[in-house]
């Protein structure tokens, strides 16, 4: 999952960020409402995580300019303010869901992939394609009883595509949805993914699941 996250304190930013990038998410930080802006003109999110309290832009006129734009990327909104009427405000502007600080880091990655799993329609945190087995949680990819040990890359790819079966993404799109915008990835590199996880499929004797369509790019079926 790719995500957005929007958090003036510079000690509280990098400490989620390493945290959500351990569990497997790709990151972009932004530190204030127009630099959040920026990036989501630029990048597609599944998960915008978004502080209310900003310099500049706060975060529910970041909120509103996003809705009013047609962007219906989710919304989690990280604030201290905890009073009933600051939440129905966030919701009422399109908020899909309000944690208030302080926070277990559990729970945020918790609605996190909730959040994940409502947009792809998958209510099971268990994906299962073809007799693989794909743990979104626990990140482990398995067939039979064998653990197939996979890298960061590959085991994102195989979860990206899984989750969205029968839609062909092309290196260009791989590349948006699966780094950060402050990384350089070449197609090559992608392809090289690709090339490395059909292999560790193959050896634990599993189907191959990844499919090129020759010009467009590649899927699951």
């Amino acid at each position: 999952m790719k995500i957005l996250l929007v958090e003036d304190s510079e000690r509280l930013q990098r400490s989620l960020s390493t945290g959500l990038q351990r569990n497997g998410f790709t990151v972009d930080q932004a530190f204030d409402g127009e630099q959040a802006l920026a990036y989501i003109a630029t990048n597609r999110y599944q998960v915008i995580v978004l502080d209310l309290m900003l310099p500049g832009i706060d975060g529910l006129s970041v909120l509103s300019k996003l809705r009013a734009d047609g962007n219906d990327c989710h919304v989690l909104i990280l604030s201290a303010n905890d009073q009933t009427e600051d939440r129905v405000r966030g919701l009422d502007l399109g908020a899909d869901d309000y944690l208030v600080k302080p926070f277990s880091f559990d729970e945020l990655v918790s609605r996190l992939r909730a959040l994940n799993r409502r947009r792809s329609g998958d209510k099971n945190p268990l994906i299962e394609v073809d007799g693989v087995g794909i743990d979104t949680v626990a990140k482990l990819v398995s067939f039979g009883n064998t653990v197939i040990a996979l890298t960061p890359h590959e085991y994102r790819l195989l979860e990206f595509l899984a989750h969205r079966r029968g839609r062909v993404y092309s290196h260009d799109q791989l590349i948006d949805q699966l780094y950060d915008a402050s990384s350089y990835v070449t197609r090559n590199a992608v392809e090289a993914h690709i090339s490395s996880l059909r292999k560790r499929l193959k050896q634990a004797g599993a189907p191959q699941l990844i499919n090129t369509r020759r010009g467009f790019g590649y899927l699951i079926e």
